[in-house]
């Protein structure tokens, strides 16, 4: 065992790590929060193949050592740990309950040192499993698939949202399960996996950056001309939006409030669109949704759900939509779109006396 044997097993997870230190250091992107998780994650998988190296080392040696067992439920307890940060890295809003898995096989596998209800560490210094032998790997499993199940219901968008962050999680389960199979060939898997998942996850988030509007976080302009352009046979209907008043918001109450009502909106249309409901902001207070593949029906309830969703709110937009024909191009479609949607604007303004402003 020395820092040379420790080198030539985990040189690849080291450089991977020096690099995410670098990233994280240098980034001017991520909030300070997820920044302060990537790291704690890098910390946690150095120390992780720190006690992997020595563990392992220990396992080779004929004699039984009482440092093994305790350097065995730290590794265990380190696995669930790095899974629970890049959980919270995703998704960070939990209440205590999210703990719960986590500090149950902490206290069960330190517990298991006296108790061998998780592992035990025999007199010849043999490996063997308790009871509860496959606790962590449940553990593991629940946090990865509930990480899953957040990216899918927190994604509306088209599959191209959610192929990284899914290939992240079937990558992460295939590493913890390989061990269960062929454990001297995946001693090293996992911390290998899951720095180099953090480092896709990195770019993953860059990567919704150029996809999205800084402030309501629907997706932005580049974007619209992108998917005008890849789904163009697919886009049966368009639909346009525009705020009233924001211009009076603006003068009265300044722009933060004007930003406010600005993304009030986007969180109406995000929350009732569907997944072939692809949503925009194309500039300014306008926003637009392309409908793939959707009756008119469909658009039509798309709409009344976008109406009630504002009726919950102090703010309100005109609303146009436009159905494809044999001859449409998308140019057409927006300008007939923008008709209805003129029309609408003029009611609003005639009805509640205000002037309107261009």
């Amino acid at each position: 065992m020395s820092i040379i044997g420790y080198l030539n097993e985990h040189w690849g997870l080291i450089i991977v790590l020096i690099g995410l230190l670098t990233i994280i250091f240098s980034d001017t992107h991520l909030e300070l929060g997820m920044l302060r998780r990537m790291f704690g994650i890098v910390i946690l998988l150095f120390v992780y193949s720190i006690t992997c190296y020595v563990e392992t080392y220990l396992g080779n040696q004929p004699d039984y050592t009482v440092l093994r067992p305790i350097l065995s439920a730290v590794n265990y307890s380190l696995i669930v740990y790095i899974l629970v940060d890049i959980v919270l890295i995703v998704y960070p809003q939990h209440n205590l309950y999210f703990w719960i898995p986590a500090t149950l096989n902490f206290l069960l596998c330190f517990i298991s040192i006296k108790t061998k209800i998780v592992f035990f560490i025999s007199e010849t210094n043999h490996f063997g499993r308790g009871r509860l032998g496959y606790l962590t790997y449940w553990v593991c499993l629940f946090y990865l698939v509930y990480l899953t199940v957040i990216i899918f219901h927190n994604v509306k968008t088209k599959a191209e949202d959610y192929t990284l962050p899914i290939f992240m999680t079937s990558s992460s389960i295939l590493c913890l399960a390989m061990p269960l199979f062929f454990e001297h060939m995946a001693t090293h898997w996992f911390n290998v996996t899951i720095a180099i998942n953090i480092l896709f996850y990195y770019i993953y988030i860059l990567q919704q950056y150029t996809k999205r509007d800084s402030l309501t976080n629907l997706l932005n302009r580049q974007s619209y001309y992108r998917d005008a352009e890849k789904y163009m046979n697919s886009i049966t209907a368009y639909v346009a939006m525009d705020m009233n008043g924001l211009k009076e918001i603006n003068d009265q109450d300044g722009h933060l409030a004007g930003d406010l009502a600005l993304k009030t909106l986007a969180d109406c249309f995000w929350h009732v669109a569907h997944r072939n409901q692809r949503v925009y902001r194309i500039g300014g207070d306008e926003y637009a949704i392309l409908c793939l593949d959707m009756p008119e029906e469909d658009v039509l309830n798309l709409i009344r759900r976008i109406q009630d969703a504002l009726k919950q709110t102090s703010y309100s937009c005109s609303i146009g939509y436009a159905m494809k024909q044999e001859d449409s191009t998308l140019d057409t479609l927006y300008q007939n779109a923008d008709e209805m949607l003129y029309a609408e604007k003029q009611k609003y303004y005639e009805s509640t006396g205000k002037k309107r402003h261009r």
